[in-house]
């Protein structure tokens, strides 16, 4: 179980939150509530919860903004990632005896300089894993993957990296090839629900019509259970009716696909075929 402290989603409620040194004070967007989080109580919730991998409390910034303000939010994440990490070893003993992890999270946005100086005093506090937060919220993918791969030679090897928010399965193998061990993204379940699906040869919206009378599998390689049962056309039937079972259905599929993906990627890394079912998968997604 991984959970995330919460700073991704306060950043994404920009105009209903108020961002304070002692933390963040926000608005519900269901009922317009007022609730306060900071590093203390993001810690407890994740204690809380039993997560294995919990994230240190995190000021993600907007893109693009100025050097300046990206300075003082990447001194914010640091100070919040010192208390966080005090939180932890307070409250640990209060709550699950097995490993806990808490991982820091490298911010700078898309300044190379402000990434490799917070990623170098992360390091000092001695994290056993660490995050590369604040990216895939609107720059460039080429300026996204430089910047990831800038910060990979700055973060240890010996200890888990993980990109967080991203992506689509061709960002997912672009990273890894880069040296990326975790990810976390909304798109197999956003996407989903939104009738989009994932296949290896690229994707098919479900709703269109060319799929009313179309019998075969999403992806015919595939082993999941909504592959070995359902046809395009039932679940365009489903999409079209407005059924819950649609959303679950292709949700269930995409994630399988992301998974799969995930698998066949370590075998290849395990068998140094790498570059190889690299090549392979982008071609089969670019000509479908």
């Amino acid at each position: 179980l991984l959970t995330d402290s919460g700073g991704f989603q306060i950043f994404s409620q920009k105009n209903l939150r108020t961002i304070r040194e002692e933390g963040v004070l926000f608005r519900s967007h269901l009922d317009g509530s007022t609730h306060f989080l900071s590093p203390e109580k993001a810690m407890e919730i994740q204690l809380a919860l039993g997560a294995d991998i919990m994230m240190v409390f995190d000021e993600c910034s907007s893109s693009p903004q100025d050097s300046q303000a990206e300075r003082v939010s990447m001194e914010r994440t640091l100070r919040w990632a010192q208390r966080s990490k005090e939180a932890i070893g307070r409250h640990r003993a209060s709550f699950y005896s097995h490993k806990q992890w808490l991982f820091g999270i490298g911010q700078g946005g898309t300044d190379l300089r402000l990434r490799r100086e917070c990623i170098q005093r992360l390091i000092e506090l001695d994290f056993p894993g660490f995050a590369i937060g604040g990216l895939a919220i609107g720059e460039p993918r080429g300026l996204m993957l430089d910047v990831v791969g800038q910060s990979l030679g700055w973060l240890p090897s010996a200890k888990p990296r993980y990109l967080m928010g991203v992506g689509t399965p061709k960002d997912l193998l672009d990273c890894v090839s880069l040296g990326v061990d975790m990810f976390d993204c909304v798109l197999p379940t956003r996407n989903g629900r939104n009738g989009w699906l994932f296949t290896r040869n690229g994707h098919l919206v479900i709703k269109n019509a060319q799929y009313a009378e179309d019998e075969r599998p999403i992806d015919a390689s595939c082993q999941c259970m909504v592959c070995r049962r359902y046809s395009r056309a039932y679940l365009r039937h489903l999409f079209q009716s407005n059924e819950i079972l649609s959303s679950i259905l292709n949700s269930y599929h995409n994630v399988y696909f992301y998974l799969d993906t995930i698998r066949q990627i370590r075998e290849a890394i395990a068998s140094q075929r790498l570059l190889e079912y690299r090549q392979d998968f982008l071609r089969q997604q670019e000509t479908s």
